[in-house]
């Protein structure tokens, strides 16, 4: 089976991008099955119910979040009533609104979603460790594929989360820092990974916001308001291909596309 992981989606502009192009890519690399990053996609903050139903209506089957999932209160009032939106599994044990996993079943095949956050140089959660630990016991035989999105800012983290990980899930797909990293590979437990899978956004900007607003805080260590415009767009993802029978992954391809 062919999965497609797409990178953190940034405001509209991102959504566009996601409309005009997921539909072809789905048809060109015969795509089973769509995971998307979904924690930016409101106004580059967040994410909204409408915003969610737009992303399910272009053809994504898993929002996955972040550090910035609680961005808009509104999300208190819906994502218990959206399986197909989750956040990181490892908050506290009394963050009780959404889940950080999503079971899924597609012609007889059953694909687990994780979600899990990082701990270096982000704010306070679990150890995601002990967490993606406790998951994989309890999900233990229901699963025939499980791609875990670690959702962190160190690259180290990432990694060791990936050797962690190695041969017990099929895929590791990193997120968070906007930028597609060159590292995608097979490991030898035969799991697909990757640093950072990108993002869906304004091409000219830093980090899917206008250039203006995180350059002004940088030169003058002052707070501005961040912006989102308009212009060129940038689609990151990976495609990764997975025999079904073991869970194991034969390859992960990325793509980097950019539309005027």
């Amino acid at each position: 089976m062919y999965i497609l992981f797409i990178g953190d989606i940034v405001g509209k502009p991102g959504r566009r991008c996601v409309h005009g192009y997921l539909t072809e890519l789905k048809k060109e690399r015969q795509i089973d099955l769509v995971i998307a990053n979904g924690e930016n996609a409101a106004g580059g903050a967040g994410i909204t119910k409408s915003v969610f139903k737009e992303l399910k209506d272009t053809g994504i089957d898993v929002v996955t979040g972040g550090n910035h999932i609680w961005d808009h209160r509104e999300i208190f009032e819906f994502i218990d009533r959206e399986p197909q939106l989750i956040r990181p599994a490892n908050y506290p044990k009394n963050t009780t609104p959404g889940k950080g996993t999503f079971l899924l079943e597609r012609e007889g095949i059953k694909t687990l979603v994780i979600n899990l956050i990082g701990r270096v140089f982000m704010s306070p959660a679990d150890c995601p460790f002990q967490w993606v630990e406790r998951e994989l016991h309890f999900f233990e035989g229901m699963a025939d594929v499980i791609i875990v999105d670690f959702h962190a800012e160190a690259t180290s983290e990432k990694q060791a989360m990936g050797w962690f990980l190695d041969g017990r899930v099929s895929a590791v797909i990193g997120t968070h820092s906007h930028v597609q990293t060159a590292d995608r590979r097979i490991l030898p437990g035969n799991t697909a990974y990757i640093t950072d899978v990108g993002m869906v956004g304004l091409y000219d900007s830093i980090l899917g916001v206008d250039r203006e607003g995180p350059m002004k805080r940088f030169l003058t260590r002052l707070p501005c308001k961040l912006e989102i415009s308009g212009g060129r767009t940038v689609f990151n993802a990976v495609v990764v291909e997975i025999n079904e029978r073991t869970g194991e992954a034969d390859s992960i391809e990325s793509i980097y596309k950019v539309f005027n």
